[in-house]
């Protein structure tokens, strides 16, 4: 997402990439849109985050549709969940994941509740550990939350990190586009104001390959601000649906699949 210095302050220039059909091999449509400055989600897509449930539904009755999709020769991808959110709620797409053939981790810190030093150090062990036992840098799947963190994990240890995934992740635009500032701020009492200077600082992306997966039937975060700068090593995807079902949606498995397959592996020896 790059800013014209000859546009108005609150307009922006986005490069979307937008995946329609759920197969490999989809294709894809490039455009390029005139966004007003974000702001969250209207209260018509935040009732809209009820459809999720019926996503569930069908995934539980299909799956995400994996067979169909290259299949991955064991590289380790560690899963990290959105806000209030556990690793209950991303394992629909770790469950694809390692039936595809990866070594699939979730983060085993109970909920999201926010970072903190003692996660943050939990975290920064655990991808010590996979990148150790497997000898090869480990790729980042990140919902909501989740993705802010992967994105530093990366910028902090880039070669413990072969690639990034955000889902729906607030990495972008403005810090407060989304509905769920005042449950975050409810507990994290001691959070200071946002820290524009410093968000403004983590906006561009880490020294990996990052891809963004966004929705713009997101009723939670901005979909604006879930995508990624334009640059040689970033990719936007747009795929259908909602925010809380992005990890069981089969567009998003599809996208992170074909992604991964790409990505050649890479060990310490």
């Amino acid at each position: 997402m790059r800013h014209d210095p000859g546009a108005p302050s609150d307009r922006v220039m986005t490069k979307v990439v937008t995946a329609t059909p759920v197969t490999m091999g989809a294709e894809k449509h490039e455009e390029f849109a005139m966004t007003d400055k974000p702001s969250a989600p209207s209260l018509g897509l935040l009732l809209g985050e009820s459809r999720a449930m019926l996503a569930y539904g069908r995934y539980l009755l299909r799956g995400l549709g994996h067979r169909q999709l290259p299949a991955g020769r064991g590289q380790p991808v560690l899963v990290l969940p959105g806000f209030g959110a556990s690793d209950v709620s991303t394992r629909p797409l770790r469950r694809a994941l390692t039936r595809l053939g990866y070594s699939v981790y979730g983060w085993a810190q109970g909920t999201n509740l926010g970072m903190n030093s003692k996660r943050k150090a939990m975290l920064v062990s655990q991808l010590q550990a996979i990148h150790t036992r497997h000898g090869q840098p480990v790729a980042l799947i990140g919902w909501s939350l989740g993705g802010v963190f992967a994105r530093e994990l990366a910028r902090a240890y880039p070669e413990r990190v072969s690639q990034v995934f955000t889902l729906g992740s607030p990495i972008n635009g403005d810090p407060e586009a989304n509905n769920v500032t005042s449950l975050f701020n409810l507990f994290n009492p001691k959070r200071p104001p946002p820290d524009r200077e410093a968000f403004e600082a983590r906006i561009p992306a880490p020294p990996v390959p990052c891809t963004a997966i966004f929705t713009k039937q997101d009723g939670i975060v901005s979909w604006q601000c879930s995508q990624e700068e334009e640059g040689p090593l970033t990719d936007n995807v747009e795929v259908q649906g909602t925010h809380v079902g992005l990890p069981w949606n089969p567009q998003v498995l599809a996208a992170i699949a074909e992604r991964l397959a790409r990505c050649p592996e890479t060990g310490n020896e």
